[in-house]
């Protein structure tokens, strides 16, 4: 999705050594600065005891960073984004945000419901001022057996950026021994409404400050992709991939291509499934995507235009991470043929992702 976003130098991340002993698993909360109107923001970490830690902050939903091993058991962050709040306040980027209520576009800001016609403050990921720039509440943290999360919670007032219905909803970071990270979203309304809820990480598999992404293998087992015009709106047609630079199915480079399409992963949701993997041969990191929605948008981080400086002063550039938002199609209150994006009062939306690391020794790798 085009928008402006933070961008990076190239620098390698830093890295760490696994510590020997085991680390028990815990989740800690701590203040994280406050915004331009004094509401105060904070940061849960939670850490499995491989020594894998997520930071997630109530800024936006948002995950601000994951530490993970290479195949030689160093850690590196490999989300991207700021080392303060300064710098998620400065300008709308979406790093590591929840973005809603309705995640991708909606053309021209406009969609009909129930015989109504709706105009929204924008047309992309939720309106002028969505999910991603609100501050949520903290309203659970804990740590039980193999398993650290936080709960966050964000009231969306009825009419607001245009959508009707007061939306409820609540997103659930889980970090497992397993080295698996889950985000849960779920929401609920009490007026008929629309909703499509994602995750808008930056990731860079090899740590990121590591430069390009275009070396590092990425599969797509989706056999279809929504076409666009040229205001990247969907047309309506879902257009096969076979013999195009779309078709991800037996995995490839990322390139240098410049992707930002979303890929039909199933005509509707269903059970979890992988919908993508990445493998970085440098690192040897390998992350599985496991999804329930029948969308997946891939962007190649081709709007990255190295202003900001991001984590430890690395400036991002074009081509320095990759996203994947697993959500419904693009636009599909206004494709029928898409399926449907309706929530009515009584009903439960829920998206769950999951993060799958590993590594890759060289050797294939089962993840």
């Amino acid at each position: 999705m085009k928008h402006a976003v933070l961008l990076g130098a190239i620098g390698m991340a830093s890295a760490v050594m696994l510590p020997v002993t085991a680390m028990a698993t815990q989740a800690t909360r701590a203040p994280f600065g406050q915004t331009a109107d004094g509401r105060k923001v904070e940061i849960v970490t939670l850490t499995n005891d491989r020594g894998v830690q997520a930071r997630v902050m109530s800024y936006g939903a948002s995950l601000q960073s994951l530490l993970v091993p290479d195949r030689n058991g160093k850690l590196a962050d490999i989300v991207l984004g700021y080392d303060n709040l300064q710098g998620y306040l400065a300008r709308r980027q979406y790093a590591g945000a929840t973005v809603g209520r309705y995640a991708n576009r909606i053309a021209h800001g406009k969609f009909t419901l129930d015989g109504k016609t709706y105009s929204l403050t924008g047309s992309l990921n939720g309106g002028a001022k969505g999910l991603d720039q609100q501050v949520w509440s903290v309203v659970e943290v804990k740590h039980q057996g193999s398993t650290a999360s936080v709960t966050l919670q964000y009231v969306s007032p009825d009419g607001d950026q245009g959508y009707l219905g007061t939306l409820t909803v609540t997103a659930t970071y889980t970090l497992g021994d397993d080295n698996q990270l889950k985000i849960v979203y779920v929401a609920t309304t009490d007026k008929p409404t629309i909703v499509n809820l994602s995750n808008h990480t930056y990731w860079n598999l090899a740590g990121e400050g590591a430069g390009s992404v275009k070396d590092q293998v990425l599969t797509i087992p989706g056999n279809a992709i929504t076409a666009v015009d040229a205001h990247l709106n969907p047309t309506g047609d879902i257009v096969p991939v076979a013999g195009t630079p779309y078709d991800f199915r037996s995995g490839r480079l990322i390139g240098g291509h410049g992707y930002d399409m979303n890929w039909v992963s199933s005509r509707k949701a269903v059970e979890s499934r992988m919908v993508a993997r990445v493998m970085d041969p440098h690192s040897g990191r390998v992350m599985s995507l496991w999804s329930t929605e029948p969308g997946l948008q891939f962007c190649s981080g081709n709007v990255l235009d190295g202003t900001p400086v991001g984590k430890d002063h690395h400036v991002y550039r074009k081509g320095d991470a990759f996203v994947l938002e697993p959500q419904l199609f693009p636009d599909t209150p206004n494709h029928p043929d898409f399926g449907s994006a309706r929530l009515a009062p009584g009903e439960t939306y829920r998206n769950t992702i999951v993060y799958r690391f590993a590594t890759d020794s060289g050797r294939n790798v089962k993840s």
